[in-house]
């Protein structure tokens, strides 16, 4: 177990853990930390804590001339970012450029990107080689990843859970949506990044425990205080009431814990 404070970087919220000095700097300080790419400049953002492990360790708070080198940076590799972009079109290549990240020190620039298929790697080279000595690596991030990355708005238009404080991706299936009786319609459960939104998983657990006993959604079931016998159309787990149709095409709306299922009806 080690001394340990959470930074972030630019390319989003999710917390990296790195070795805190005897004194440490305050949150929200900015400060300059080594880790496996280089000098990298990051942001305070927890109080010392153990942690088992650690992705590198801070060297100093940041002063005027380290927060001006991070700038100048971030600006020549946006600069470079649309380069290349005007390079792989040229190239008809099928690959995008999200980002581009030097480290503080310039000795390297991470390049990330999204294909496909094989990414035109050699073009993406030749085009930055002319512009720059650092040596580069290149990662392929998936779909969440350039969300975290580039920043987005979620369909609640706040901004997205990846680029605002979501720490990890976690499995999001269409179980999920069926079972907070979602519409299938992808525009409606997918997020930006092109993926089942990242929050259908937050209250999952509650509507499964809503849905123990409750009549299924297609099945048979009547309601022996009324009579009334259908077919289950519609499920609501919050309110805790079903909908039944009827034969002759009457919609009714009925306590879910007085119905009773027909075995065989489904």
């Amino acid at each position: 177990m080690t001394d340990a404070i959470g930074v972030t970087f630019d390319n989003g919220p999710k917390l990296h853990f790195v070795e805190s000095p005897p004194t440490p700097p305050p949150v929200g300080a900015h400060c300059v930390v080594t880790t496996r790419r280089g000098l990298e400049v990051g942001r305070v953002r927890t109080e010392p804590r153990r942690e088992e492990r650690t992705v590198g360790h801070l060297l100093r708070i940041a002063d005027e001339v380290d927060l001006e080198a991070h700038e100048r940076l971030r600006a020549k590799a946006d600069d470079l970012k649309w380069l290349v972009r005007a390079r792989t079109r040229q190239a008809d290549a099928d690959v995008k450029i999200v980002a581009l990240e030097f480290t503080l020190d310039e000795a390297a620039l991470v390049v990330s990107y999204t294909a496909e298929a094989q990414a035109p790697l050699r073009v993406i080279a030749q085009a930055l080689m002319d512009h720059t000595e650092a040596r580069l690596e290149f990662v392929n991030v998936g779909p969440r990843d350039q969300a975290r990355m580039l920043g987005t708005l979620g369909r609640c238009g706040d901004g997205s859970c990846s680029s605002t404080w979501l720490q990890s991706f976690s499995a999001v299936s269409i179980r999920m949506a069926r079972d907070q009786q979602l519409p299938l319609n992808p525009e409606k459960i997918t997020g930006p990044c092109g993926r089942l939104m990242c929050c259908l998983q937050y209250e999952h657990d509650l509507y499964r425990e809503l849905l123990q006993g409750m009549p299924k959604k297609g099945g048979k079931a009547c309601h022996d205080a009324s009579g009334v016998c259908g077919r289950v159309v519609k499920v609501s787990p919050l309110a805790g009431t079903v909908e039944l149709r009827t034969e002759e095409g009457a919609f009714h709306e009925l306590p879910a814990d007085e119905v009773r299922r027909i075995k065989g009806g489904d």
